[in-house]
């Protein structure tokens, strides 16, 4: 004859732990969400990318419009043509640098290139820190750009006075570091060649 196992009758004490109470739904529903919100907080950093320490709110590259700059325009309104933006000493806040010349109305005056910073003080204005370009070398910014702590400028000149202004005849491409507490120019290509 075949044996089936004994089918035990539930009672109220053996399965008090299974009944479903509104209590018992919440505790879930907040544990839940508990997870979840800690989960999104909690993100691994994304491959190849450094952590850094919580120091308050991210910095900002400094904004390079409510600058005066130590160029002497006779009078003349000075105009940020290009800007590049990165952190450029390794200190973890991004400094900006600025192609600026005089806004002459007619012609192209030539560009300096200057470094702003941001005080960390509350209120503080953006401050220029270096000049990497000056306006006597007689040079226009085509481009300009910040990638790994290094400025680089695409420049266009003159190879003489008799070359007319709208026609440069000299292309370089600069670069400048920061290295051992200053700014220093990395060799550039300077051949004269039409543009």
């Amino acid at each position: 004859m075949l044996h089936s196992p004994a089918e035990l009758t539930p009672t109220s004490d053996t399965l008090g732990h299974t009944r479903t109470r509104p209590v018992h739904w919440i505790a879930t529903a907040s544990a839940m969400a508990a997870v979840i919100a800690g989960a999104g907080l909690l993100q691994p950093a994304a491959a190849g990318t450094a952590t850094r320490p919580a120091e308050g709110p991210q910095a900002t590259a400094p904004d390079p419009a409510g600058v005066t700059y130590p160029l002497d325009c006779k009078g003349a309104p000075q105009n940020v043509t290009a800007t590049a933006q990165g952190d450029l000493d390794g200190d973890g806040r991004p400094e900006t640098v600025a192609a600026v010349r005089c806004d002459a109305g007619s012609g192209t005056p030539p560009h300096a290139i200057y470094v702003l910073v941001q005080d960390r003080t509350a209120g503080a204005r953006p401050r220029v820190v270096a000049t990497l370009l000056e306006a006597a070398q007689r040079k226009t910014a085509t481009d300009l750009t910040v990638r790994d702590g290094v400025v680089t400028a695409g420049l266009v000149g003159y190879s003489s006075p008799d070359v007319p202004r709208y026609s440069p005849d000299l292309k370089q491409r600069a670069k400048w570091r920061w290295s051992d507490g200053k700014f220093r120019q990395e060799l550039t290509d300077s051949a004269a060649r039409s543009v």
